[in-house]
């Protein structure tokens, strides 16, 4: 490990990994080159926005049977949402990347680049590309491609880095493979490639627990819990640090909290309030974890057909969606491991081996959305979905120009949802009064009587007959007297 002070304020910084070229000073934020022996002042570089990732410098772990490090980290911003990237040293001197967005993990490392590969500009989400000399073989699915921008670092990192440097990069997925071309430095990409992991998979040590993500988690801008809407001035709860793209549920309009001041990106109309079965803001209690709705949005199709998503988040998981239809309930998550395509002739896929086939080939729109999300939404966002079924299980395939995402749907019981949130129980149903106990008495009473004189009627039927007619319109009388009686 080498040791140097740092140009700017003194302070020591220590490069752990040969392959570090600079490292963040930790008390000025000075970005130190190492060159030759000596090291060099390139300027501040901002402060990373703490959120909820539990992830932190000298976080340690093992995939793939070796073991790593956490020693730098690098944040990006693009125009839908933010992630990071943490740099990693492995015991055996190697270095890799460990991609952090929403709850979801990915652990690359650089890899030959095949013979060939399209251009950036040529990119398409959804389209097929063969990395077979740098990934085993097989055609990856582009999962997004986007332009992001750096926004803070810290610790050490293998090249150089800035305030607005410029990432383009194009993500491929395919089954649990996972795979990058970065082309930040030019034409010729560098190629990554990985596999999709959890933090139990990797046996993450020296993560940060609940309570340092809740102390840390927007200290960039100070610890608030509650943001006035600057358009109209409601205020607006929400989870600092972790989902910074707001949309006020008084005005619709969208706020961007992930800045010291927080901006509305595009001006809302006032609307009326929409009824939602879930409130926003409510904790629901799953498993061994609390669960908090943190985002509501309304979706229809180009039939009409109107269906709404609620956006549930823990620190120590996942993002997850409940999803109310005409239908019922549905538990629907993000997949990390994508299914296997299927042909056009043939419209199915495969995941765990299992065969899906398509039912439905859809637009779908945002028709409202209030609350907090992991990416920018706003009402009149498009996306096309296909989903494929197997029994009452559903996988769907939503995709726009920037970005594809296959998610697993689950049928849940209502009573399943009232449990989880703590909902009160539907009232019973009214029980029926004087005229259809009346009603019912009359009846009874009426098939008695036949009943009673049924031997009579057979040996003297004409004197009976009249006699059981008599009774028969006394009794109904007397029941509409004292029905008239009842009625107010």
């Amino acid at each position: 490990m080498l040791s140097v002070s740092c140009p700017s304020c003194g302070a020591p910084v220590a490069f752990r990994s040969h392959a570090s070229v600079m490292a963040v000073c930790e008390f000025c934020r000075t970005t130190v080159h190492k060159d030759a022996g000596a090291v060099r002042d390139l300027g501040k570089l901002s402060e990373v926005l703490e959120d909820y990732s539990p992830i932190q410098i000298g976080t340690s772990g093992k995939v793939g049977g070796r073991a790593f490090t956490v020693i730098g980290r690098i944040q990006l911003r693009y125009a839908a949402g933010m992630w990071n990237e943490w740099y990693l040293m492995y015991e055996d001197g190697g270095a890799g990347w460990l991609g952090d967005a929403s709850g979801q993990y990915t652990v690359t490392t650089a890899r030959p680049l095949p013979a060939s590969w399209p251009d950036f500009d040529r990119v398409r989400v959804g389209a097929q590309y063969d990395l077979e000399s740098g990934a085993g073989g097989g055609l990856f699915t582009v999962s997004d491609r986007r332009v992001a921008t750096c926004v803070g670092g810290q610790g050490e990192l293998p090249f150089r880095v800035g305030d607005g440097w410029q990432a383009r990069v194009a993500d491929l997925r395919r089954g649990a493979a996972f795979a990058t071309l970065d082309y930040s430095d030019g034409d010729t990409p560098v190629l990554y490639t990985g596999f999709a992991t959890t933090l139990g998979t990797m046996q993450c040590q020296l993560l940060r627990d609940d309570e340092a993500i809740k102390a840390s988690a927007g200290r960039y801008r100070g610890k608030v819990q509650a943001l006035q809407c600057p358009s109209c001035g409601s205020p607006i709860g929400y989870l600092p640090g972790m989902a910074a793209n707001l949309v006020c549920p008084a005005c619709a309009a969208r706020i961007d909290a992930a800045t010291p001041q927080a901006e509305v990106l595009a001006a809302g109309e006032r609307t009326a309030r929409v009824p939602l079965t879930l409130t926003l803001g409510t904790v629901a209690r799953i498993g061994q974890q609390d669960y908090h709705l943190i985002g509501a949005m309304k979706r229809l199709d180009d039939d009409g057909e109107e269906w709404t998503e609620y956006l549930l988040y823990t620190p120590r998981g996942q993002f997850f969606w409940l999803v109310e239809t005409g239908a019922g309930w549905w538990r629907s998550e993000v997949l990390d491991e994508w299914p296997e395509p299927g042909t056009p002739a043939v419209p199915k896929v495969a995941l765990h081996n299992i065969a899906y086939e398509r039912t439905l080939d859809y637009p779908a729109r945002v028709s409202w959305a209030a609350g907090a999300f992991n990416w920018k939404v706003a009402a009149g966002e498009r996306v096309r979905v296909r989903e494929f079924e197997r029994g009452q299980t559903s996988l769907a395939a939503e995709m726009n120009d920037e970005e594809l995402s296959w998610s697993r749907s689950t049928p849940v019981a209502f009573d399943q949802v009232r449990a989880w949130f703590k909902l009160p129980a539907p009232p019973a149903p009214a029980r029926g009064k004087s005229v259809l106990s009346a009603n019912d008495l009359r009846w009874r009473f009426l098939l008695w009587m036949v009943g009673l004189n049924a031997v009579p009627l057979l040996f003297n039927f004409f004197d009976t007959v009249v006699w059981l007619a008599a009774g028969i319109f006394v009794l109904f009388i007397s029941f509409d007297e004292k029905k008239n009686r009842e009625t107010p």
